[in-house]
Order: C-alpha cells, then sequence, then structure tokens
C-alpha cells in the first residue's frame, strides 16, 4: 500500500507455483500469497509473525477490535475473520484495485458487519482521529518497498492515540536493512520505549511490538501453553517465533515485559 495522496500507478500482478497463489505490485517482489488448498491459513511466515500479539495477550476476548492498515492478499484479515468470530476487522488500502483482487482471487470475505474495508491512505486515516483499536497491525509498502509516511513519528504517535488500554501496534519493519534502526527509534520515541523487537523470522521480516496502555508481562511458559493452544486450533505455529525469542531476546525471569 504506496501511502500518498492518489493511488499508486503500479500494476497488480497475480502468479501461481506449487499450489500457492501470489500478489505483486509491478516487480517479482511478493506481497502477499495463499495456498489455494488453505485460503485461511498464514502462508509467509512474517503474517505468522504478526499475529504474535495473540501470545503477549491472554485473554480469549482479546481483540475486539482490530485495524490493519494495508490489505495487500488479504491473508492477516481472513485469519482473524475465520479464527476470531468475535474481532471486527477494520482494513485500509489505498488502491482500491487490490481490495479488487483480494476479493475475487484470494477470497476475501464478503461481510461489511464484520469486515470494513475503507479506501484510503492509512497515514491520514490515523492522524485524523478517531475510534480506538486492541490490535494495530501495519504492512503497508510501495513496489520499491518503502513505508513512506507510515514509518514516521507522528504515524507511529497517532497510533498509540487510537490504541485501547490493553491494545498493542504490530509493525512490519521487513529486513535488517540500513533503514531498520531509524524505524526502531522512532517507534521507541512514540512509545516511551514500551516495545520489544522480535528476532527476524525465516523470510528476513522483523516484526515490533509496541504498547502505550496496560503493560505486557507474560512468562515463556504461558506464551508456550497459548501457542500450543493456537496451534490446535488454527494450525497458526508460533512456538518457533517462542524459541527464537528465547534464544535472542533479554528475558529476566523468564518473563517478557513491555
Amino acid at each position: 500500500m504506496r501511502q500518498s495522496k492518489k493511488p499508486p500507478r503500479h500494476s497488480v500482478d497475480i502468479s501461481e507455483e506449487a499450489g500457492i497463489r501470489y500478489l505483486h505490485f509491478g516487480s517479482d517482489w511478493i506481497q502477499g500469497a495463499m495456498r489455494i488448498a488453505r485460503p485461511w491459513s498464514l502462508e509467509l511466515g512474517y503474517t505468522r509473525e504478526m499475529m504474535a500479539g495473540l501470545l503477549l495477550r491472554q485473554s480469549a476476548q482479546w481483540p475486539r477490535h482490530a485495524l490493519l492498515i494495508g490489505l495487500g492478499a488479504g491473508s492477516l484479515a481472513k485469519f482473524i475473520y475465520r479464527y476470531l468470530p468475535d474481532c471486527r476487522i477494520t482494513v485500509v488500502e489505498i488502491n482500491p484495485q487490490v481490495e479488487f483482487v483480494a476479493r475475487q482471487y484470494f477470497k476475501l470475505p464478503d461481510d461489511p458487519q464484520r469486515l470494513d474495508v475503507i479506501t484510503g491512505c492509512g497515514a491520514d486515516y490515523m492522524l485524523a482521529g478517531g475510534r480506538q483499536f486492541d490490535y494495530i497491525l501495519t504492512d503497508g509498502f510501495d513496489a520499491e518497498a518503502s513505508a513512506g509516511a507510515l514509518d514516521t513519528l507522528p504515524f507511529y504517535q497517532a497510533c498509540r492515540s487510537r490504541l485501547s488500554d490493553d491494545g498493542l501496534l504490530g509493525v512490519n519493519l521487513l529486513g535488517r536493512n540500513k533503514g531498520f534502526q531509524g524505524s526502531v527509534e522512532r517507534i521507541c520515541t512514540a512509545f516511551d520505549g514500551r516495545l520489544a523487537v522480535f528476532p527476524s523470522c525465516d523470510s528476513g521480516n522483523t516484526i515490533a511490538f509496541a504498547t502505550g496502555g496496560k503493560p505486557v508481562a507474560v512468562s515463556l511458559e504461558a506464551m508456550r501453553e497459548r501457542a500450543v493452544q493456537l496451534k490446535k486450533d488454527s494450525r497458526l505455529d508460533l512456538l518457533p517465533t517462542i524459541s527464537r525469542l528465547q534464544l535472542s531476546y533479554p528475558l529476566p525471569e523468564g518473563m517478557l515485559r513491555i
């Protein structure tokens, strides 16, 4: 999702290989994927990692309202829709063609009562203020892998203001490239240092989680128990995420605190 006042001019393309359908924005770079035999599953590793917030908040009723900045192939929206039936989902996507492709080729549900897709700039939507959300996930990039206005201090500050008291922000920071540290510093500033940068997943993407309200204080044991249940209920396997976290992140007394 390109963050600008006008919709992007790049093409929205589809390819298929070995039972997997891919979304591209005018290049070979993969913007989304769906295993045709399992359209509700999270095919790409980083999308699974972005759902790791489910390990950090242990309530069965969390989240009740989720906001996704960037639709792509609709993978996160479909997963939440299928496996978190009490959660209402809002998606902001600047390119109406992306929504059309997600519905026609990637099985995005047509259910306005639970899944509301808004055509517009994600940064503008956040900066305009309004309702709060329990889970905000930002995954918006253009064809050149630039997040643009979605990687600025005012945007992250707006995200904090739009989170509920037990809300979490999850940000796809792609890889640990030359702009990575600047992104982390902006999130850190907006959230007063209350963030955890997870170790890079197999795809090289790095996901950061931040909160400005109710603290996160969860043990490795509790995360594993939740991960086992999630795998049983939805096939989402976050046990490798916990293993990488344990090996790479300081966890005093076996607790993750944000």
